[in-house]
C-alpha cells in the first residue's frame, strides 16, 4: 500500500486510531523482519502502567505479543542468578514482550521495603546496564519507560482503587505504604534512573498525571523508535512536557515529582 493511500486513510481516522494503526503495521513488519522488541514499563504505584499496556496491545496479535508481570519469586528463583527469571521471557523473532515491572524491582520496591540486601541492590545497579547492553547487542530492541506522577495524583488513584469493587484485583499490600514512603521511593527512583540510564538503553520519562496524554505519548515514542521508517515518519513527536529522555537534572529541576 502506498504512503499516499495511508495518508488518505488517515483522514478518516482519529488521532489515536492512527497510532493504533501504526502499531498494527509495525507488528506486521516485525513478523516479516523477525525483529525482537522488549518494552519495560516501570513507575510509581498507580502511575498508569496497566492502562498504558492495555492501550498498546488492544489491536495486536495475541500470538506475537506477551505481557509479563511476574509474581513474587519462589525460594528456588531467589537462589538463581537475579536476571534468570526475566531472561526466560525474552522475545523470539517477530515478538513484542512488555514487562509490567521488571528486573527493576530490585532498584525500587526492594530497596524501599528491604526485600533484598544492600549488597544485592548495589550489585544490581552495576549489573543492569551490562545485562541490557547484552540484550541490545544481541539484536533486541529495548525501550524503557518510567511513568511518574505527583503525590496528590497517586493519593487520588489509590483511594479510587480502594473504593471501587471493580478495581479490587489491582490493589496490593504495598499500596498502603506508597504515600507513607513517598520520599524513600523518590530517592530510590533517582538513584536507579541515574545509575541505569545509558546511551544504549536510555530511560524515557513519562509524566502520567493525565492518563490519555501519557498513553498517547508512549505510543508515539514507541512507534518513532521501533516502527519501520514509512510508519515512524507519519507519527508526531511526543509532547516534551509529557515525555522526555532522562537526564540527571530532572531529579532536581521539577520534571520528576518530589
Amino acid at each position: 500500500m502506498s504512503k499516499n493511500k495511508h495518508s488518505d486513510d488517515h483522514d478518516d481516522l482519529s488521532r489515536d486510531d492512527v497510532l493504533q494503526l501504526g502499531l498494527v503495521r509495525t507488528q506486521a513488519a516485525m513478523a516479516e523482519t523477525g525483529d525482537r522488541v522488549v518494552v519495560v514499563l516501570e513507575g510509581r504505584d498507580a502511575a498508569g502502567k496497566d492502562g498504558a499496556i492495555r492501550t498498546i496491545v488492544q489491536h495486536l496479535s495475541i500470538r506475537n505479543t506477551r505481557v509479563v508481570a511476574l509474581p513474587k519469586p519462589s525460594d528456588r528463583e531467589r537462589s538463581q542468578w537475579y536476571f534468570q527469571r526475566y531472561a526466560g521471557h525474552l522475545p523470539a523473532a517477530g515478538e513484542l514482550v512488555i514487562f509490567n515491572r521488571s528486573w527493576y524491582n530490585r532498584g525500587g520496591v526492594e530497596v524501599v521495603m528491604n526485600f533484598s540486601t544492600p549488597e544485592e541492590q548495589a550489585r544490581f545497579l552495576d549489573d543492569a546496564p551490562v545485562f541490557e547492553a547484552m540484550l541490545v547487542e544481541s539484536g533486541i530492541r529495548l525501550v524503557k519507560f518510567w511513568l511518574d506522577i505527583d503525590k496528590d495524583t497517586q493519593a487520588e488513584r489509590l483511594e479510587s482503587r480502594r473504593s471501587d469493587p471493580l478495581k479490587a484485583l489491582k490493589t496490593s499490600p504495598l499500596d498502603a505504604v506508597a504515600q507513607e514512603k513517598w520520599d524513600s521511593y523518590s530517592a530510590a527512583r533517582d538513584t536507579m534512573l541515574a545509575r541505569t540510564h545509558s546511551a544504549i538503553a536510555p530511560w524515557i520519562v513519562v509524566r502520567g498525571d493525565h492518563k490519555k496524554q501519557a498513553r498517547r505519548a508512549i505510543i508515539q515514542h514507541l512507534l518513532r523508535t521501533i516502527a519501520p521508517p514509512d510508519v515512524a515518519t507519519e507519527v508526531d513527536l511526543p509532547d516534551p512536557a509529557i515525555l522526555f529522555p532522562f537526564d540527571r537534572a530532572a531529579t532536581s529541576d521539577g520534571r520528576l515529582a518530589r
